[in-house]
């Protein structure tokens, strides 16, 4: 779907960086694909534009504003943009106005969007959640206390009903073409990060993990391990930790220090490993587009509010697995994030061996049998569940479209069990015509 484009609509994304990569990393992968996929002016604000260039190196630290992949970037943390008076800020308010994670916007863009004689749609981008609540709250007004401006709850999740979650429309082509020809692009890979490629019985997997993860039992687990285990871990705080403590490995386990590689490239990695560990967010959605078996490190929150989240989605995600892998699967995934949910933790070292005994005894992509001893984690243990459904919320900035955006969420999200992403349905209002009839 893509946007009637005689009246090209200006989008704000409005990101503030906490202390990691996922709010900036959902920011900027929504504003790319709103640009490359449905023609959509954006401009996107930052306040840590180091954060920014990591994942995309072509984005300069320094710059005030500049052009990357046809997103409009600005240093949030200059606001003399916005100190100007309302009258002449108003004059640069776009037509929808993303609010990325409650981050809030200055207050004198506010003032001039208030000022618009057409006022913009404001959406307020959440966090993602497979918990049961979020269906009934996605696409819920949320009045501003002082001004009449349209402002609404978009939701990511994990079902019918909810904002679903990103994939560009050409990411499992890509993907399933990678496995295609997985041996040859996987070694590809390797000899661009500089290594040989690891032996054929090597179980590769990836951390990608916050600091305070149990690493250290983990790497233990698979120096002692049964299978023979090539551990990649990108440059970052972690690996720091790591280096510190392991250098190279131990008997069964090599580690492979990799560059911090930009969001472009990494589906790739995901692609090139049999087990992915992942955090945050935008990471965490990559890996179910993986189709490889993952490890979820969630982001803490207080008073342990991020186990409500991690035990809805577990719930989710183990909805169609068989008993045994269900049981591994929360075995571990609690023993990472110290979690003992509906039992006790089980100690790390137990729950990674029962784990990795199922990467190659579940049900192989790309036709590949279960016989033999690669143990490669082609393994899908993920059930087709764990994704989301298509689209998100219908929400847009024409007077009147939002009144309706609940009825448009519905009514669109059950033509189609392909997951697009959210933009598709937040574009669905936007795209109407002047008659006010939706666009197709």
């Amino acid at each position: 779907m893509r946007m009637n484009t005689s009246h090209r609509r200006q989008w704000d994304i409005f990101c503030r960086v906490i202390d990691n990569y996922g709010d900036i990393g959902v920011s900027w992968r929504l504003a790319r694909q709103l640009v490359a996929e449905h023609g959509v002016a954006v401009r996107l604000w930052v306040d840590r534009m180091a954060s920014l260039h990591a994942l995309c190196p072509q984005v300069q630290a320094e710059a005030s504003r500049q052009v990357v992949e046809g997103v409009e970037v600005f240093n949030m943390a200059d606001e003399s943009a916005f100190a100007r008076p309302s009258e002449v800020v108003a004059n640069v308010v776009a037509d929808v106005v993303v609010e990325a994670f409650g981050c809030g916007l200055p207050p004198n863009y506010v003032a001039a969007m208030a000022a618009r004689a057409v006022k913009p749609l404001w959406i307020i981008l959440e966090y993602l959640s497979a918990e049961p609540w979020v269906r009934d709250h996605h696409g819920l007004p949320s009045p501003h206390p002082q001004l009449n401006l349209p402002r609404y709850f978009f939701f990511p999740g994990c079902s019918e009903g909810t904002g679903g979650v990103l994939r560009e429309a050409d990411l499992l082509v890509r993907r399933d073409a990678f496995d295609a020809a997985h041996e040859d692009r996987r070694w590809a890979w390797w000899s661009r990060m500089g290594f040989d490629a690891p032996p054929p019985e090597a179980l590769i997997v990836s951390l990608f993990a916050y600091p305070h993860a149990p690493f250290a039992a983990l790497l233990d687990a698979c120096a002692k391990g049964e299978t023979p285990v090539v551990m990649v871990v990108p440059e970052g705080s972690l690996a720091e930790r790591v280096r510190a403590d392991y250098a190279t490995g131990g008997k069964n386990l090599e580690l492979r220090y990799v560059p911090f590689v930009p969001q472009a490239d990494y589906d790739t990695l995901l692609w090139a490993c049999d087990v992915n560990f992942v955090r945050g967010e935008d990471s965490f959605v990559r890996a179910q587009w993986a189709g490889r078996p993952f490890v979820w490190h969630i982001y803490p929150q207080a008073e342990n509010a991020h186990v409500a989240k991690l035990n809805a989605f577990l719930e989710r995600y183990g909805e169609t697995l068989p008993a045994p892998a269900r049981h591994a699967v929360r075995g571990l995934w609690g023993a990472w994030n110290g979690v003992a949910g509906a039992a006790p933790v089980v100690p790390l070292a137990e729950a990674w061996r029962a784990f990795t005994r199922l990467v190659g005894c579940v049900e192989w992509r790309c036709g590949r049998s279960t016989s033999g001893t690669t143990g490669r984690g082609m393994a899908r243990l993920y059930p087709r569940a764990a994704g989301a459904t298509a689209g998100a919320a219908a929400m847009a900035g024409r007077p009147g479209a939002h009144r309706r955006c609940r009825g448009e969420l519905d009514s669109v999200q059950s033509k189609s069990d392909i997951i697009q992403g959210f933009p598709n349905i937040i574009l669905r209002v936007c795209n109407e015509d002047s008659s006010g009839n939706p666009g197709r």
